[in-house]
């Protein structure tokens, strides 16, 4: 697609979902779109908005939404976040299928949903169960094709199978094919291959439509963020009592590895944010043509 500048500023909501739990997620998310925009040399304006904590809501004003993930249950509760939080998850799908959009009118509205999210609009559309984990997922693991047919461009110049940080209780299982077909939704990814555990494999990541696009793991997560988590001696002792020091040891040398934790980082958000940008771009340009 021919790369446009926009006259305008590209508008970005971060959707801080950590309920005001310290972590690296958000710093790694900004870092992201910081870095976009230097390489793009455009004007971005970016506005957190704290979903759980404050119930911060961005209205449908924005170009780009970036869900993060976040710590805690994803299953129903009566927080007051839960109803506007997934009005504007709605809003955004409707929107986006809206004439305006069709006819080029007005350019869609694109979101990415990192883990916690993921896990909140997976449920939101039935698309499967979330449950609970016998035991916390966290380190860096390979994530494994449904079908390798399917191309998906946020994953171009990704090796099969790429590894990613997993960090979380609870997974999306079950998927409900019923609903995967009606709502055109395609499940990419599945966690790793375990032949020797009788338990069910969660959805890794998921492309909910052309604009909306989600992960199970944490592809925002950068070598430092993971080193520092892994470092702290409540991770340490857990990844160890879980997997062993010798699977520690191999965490920490993935981190240092060109070809997992860091070429993931590099391809899948800031792929999203360019194919977002370059979409909205043409599509101004063409509106103002018609």
């Amino acid at each position: 697609m021919q790369n446009i500048s926009l006259e305008k500023p590209l508008k970005i909501a971060v959707l801080d979902m950590y309920d005001n739990v310290a972590g690296e997620g958000m710093r790694c998310i900004i870092n992201l779109i910081n870095e976009f925009r230097t390489q793009k040399n455009i004007e971005v304006i970016t506005e957190v908005f704290n979903v759980r904590a404050n119930t911060e809501i961005p209205s449908l004003e924005h170009d780009i939404y970036i869900s993060s993930g976040g710590p805690g249950s994803p299953l129903p509760s009566d927080e007051a976040w839960e109803k506007p939080y997934f009005a504007l998850i709605d809003s955004i799908f409707e929107h986006n299928k809206s004439e305006e959009v069709l006819n080029g009118e007005s350019t869609p509205k694109f979101m990415f949903l990192i883990c916690h999210s993921f896990q909140l609009v997976a449920r939101h559309l039935e698309i499967g169960k979330v449950t609970k984990r016998k035991s916390t997922s966290f380190g860096v693991f390979p994530v494994n094709p449904i079908d390798k047919t399917i191309k998906e461009s946020l994953f171009e110049g990704l090796p099969e199978p790429f590894f990613v940080v997993d960090s979380r209780d609870y997974q999306l299982v079950s998927p409900n094919l019923k609903i995967i077909k009606e709502l055109g939704v395609q499940i990419l990814r599945m966690e790793k291959e375990r032949p020797h555990v009788n338990l069910e494999r969660a959805i890794m990541a998921i492309r909910f439509s052309k604009e909306v696009f989600g992960t199970q793991f944490h592809p925002e997560a950068d070598a430092q963020g993971m080193l520092k988590l892994l470092s702290s001696d409540e991770k340490r002792k857990a990844v160890i009592k879980t997997h062993g020091i010798e699977k520690y040891n191999d965490m920490i040398t993935k981190l240092d590895d060109p070809d997992k934790i860091m070429l993931t980082e590099s391809i899948i958000i800031p792929t999203f944010l360019e194919k977002a940008y370059s979409t909205i771009s043409q599509q101004l340009v063409l509106g103002e043509m018609a």
